[in-house]
C-alpha cells in the first residue's frame, strides 16, 4: 500500500442545489465535480483513493474510474461517521490519510502535495487545512498558543465576542495519521442537536492527550470553497476557467479574452493558436496548431487540425482537417 491515502467524502445529496441531482454530481468545467477532487488528489500521488458514496450512490459509483475504491455510508449520521466507513479498507495502513470533499473541487493537487510534506515535517497526528478570511463569520475558528501551536477548534456558534474576531478559520480538509484517526473515531459521540458523529470531535481528545496537531495554512483562501448553492457554482466555474485558460497563455496559446473563453479539462490546443472571445472549447477537443479559433465557436470532442480557420462555427465529433477554412456560421456533426 502506498505512502499516503486519500479519503474523498461524497455522501450527502446537496439540497441548497434545488436540484435532482446529486450535487457532488453537477459538471465543473466538464467534469463532474467530485472527479475534480478524485483528479487532484491522484495527481498529488495519494494512493488509494476511497470516496464515501451515499445518496445516488450508484450514479456518484458510475462516474468514478475503476481504480478508485467506493465504500458506501448507507446512512447519513455525519463526517465522523462517513469516514469511519472506511476503517475496514484502510485496515492494514499505517500511514496519512487526507480527508477531503466531493464538493471542494477547487484545491490544487500541489496545495495537497505541500499539506501531505508539511504534515511529514511536523510530525503530527492531526493537520488541519486552514484559510483567513476577512469575513469568518460561520466558519469554526483556529485557537492557536503562544508559540503558533493549535489548541483547539471552537465552532462560530460556541466562541466567545474575542474569539469571533479570529480570522483564521478551518476549512474542513484535515490530515490525520491513520491508526489515531480511527483510535479517536472509536470515542466521539453523537452529543449534539443533529445527533451526528463529527469529524471536528477527533481533535480536542487528541490534543488532550498529547498528540501534534497542526495548521496549515492556505495561500489562497479560494481553495477551500465549498459548492452548496447554483450561485457557488458559478463562482467555481469562473474560478477554474480562469486557471485554465492561464494554463494554456503558459504554453503559447493566445487566448484574446479569458473572460468570455470556456476551456474545458482534457482539451489539447496547440502552440500559437489563437482564440478569439466568445469560444466554448469543450471536453475532448483537440486543436493543433497555428490555429484561429472563433469568435463564436463551440467545439465538443472536434479535432481541428494545424492551420485551420474557424468562426462562429459549430463543431461536434468531427474533425476538421489542416488548412482548411470553415465557411461562417457552419454547424458541422458527426
Amino acid at each position: 500500500m502506498a505512502e499516503a491515502a486519500a479519503i474523498i467524502l461524497a455522501a450527502g445529496q446537496g439540497t441548497r442545489m434545488k436540484s435532482k441531482l446529486a450535487k457532488v454530481l453537477h459538471p465543473l468545467a466538464g467534469l463532474e465535480m467530485v472527479n475534480h477532487a478524485v483528479r487532484s488528489v491522484r495527481l498529488a500521488g495519494f494512493d488509494p483513493v476511497i470516496v464515501v458514496v451515499g445518496y445516488q450512490g450508484e450514479q456518484v459509483r458510475s462516474v468514478l474510474d475503476d481504480g478508485v475504491a467506493v465504500v458506501e455510508q448507507k446512512e447519513q449520521l455525519g463526517t465522523g461517521h462517513a469516514v469511519d466507513q472506511c476503517r475496514e479498507a484502510l485496515s492494514a495502513f499505517d500511514g496519512p490519510v487526507l480527508v477531503t470533499y466531493g464538493d471542494t473541487p477547487l484545491f490544487r493537487s500541489e496545495t495537497f502535495q505541500e499539506l501531505l510534506a508539511y504534515h511529514r515535517d511536523h510530525q503530527a497526528a492531526a493537520s488541519i487545512v486552514t484559510a483567513h478570511f476577512a469575513d469568518p463569520s460561520g466558519y469554526g475558528r483556529i485557537l492557536r498558543g503562544s508559540q503558533n501551536e493549535v489548541l483547539g477548534v471552537v465552532e462560530h456558534k460556541d466562541a466567545t465576542a474575542e474569539q469571533r474576531l479570529i480570522q483564521e478559520i478551518n476549512t474542513g480538509t484535515y490530515m490525520f495519521q491513520s491508526k489515531q484517526l480511527f483510535q479517536y473515531l472509536s470515542m466521539i459521540t453523537p452529543d449534539n442537536a443533529q445527533a451526528e458523529y463529527y469529524l471536528p470531535d477527533v481533535l480536542p481528545r487528541m490534543i488532550s492527550d498529547g498528540y501534534k496537531v497542526v495548521g496549515y495554512v492556505l495561500e489562497d483562501p479560494a481553495e477551500s470553497m465549498g459548492i452548496n448553492d447554483r450561485h457557488q457554482l458559478a463562482e467555481a466555474e469562473a474560478i477554474l476557467r480562469d486557471r485554465i485558460c492561464r494554463f494554456w497563455q503558459a504554453r503559447g496559446v493566445t487566448i484574446v479574452d479569458p473572460r468570455s473563453t470556456w476551456i474545458e479539462w482534457d482539451c489539447q490546443i496547440g502552440q500559437d493558436t489563437v482564440i478569439y472571445p466568445g469560444c466554448l472549447i469543450q471536453k475532448g477537443s483537440r486543436i493543433g496548431e497555428n490555429c484561429v479559433i472563433g469568435p463564436h465557436c463551440r467545439l465538443s470532442g472536434a479535432e481541428v487540425q494545424s492551420g485551420t480557420m474557424l468562426e462562429y462555427a459549430v463543431v461536434v465529433d468531427r474533425t476538421v482537417g489542416r488548412d482548411e477554412r470553415i465557411p461562417p456560421f457552419s454547424f458541422l456533426v458527426k
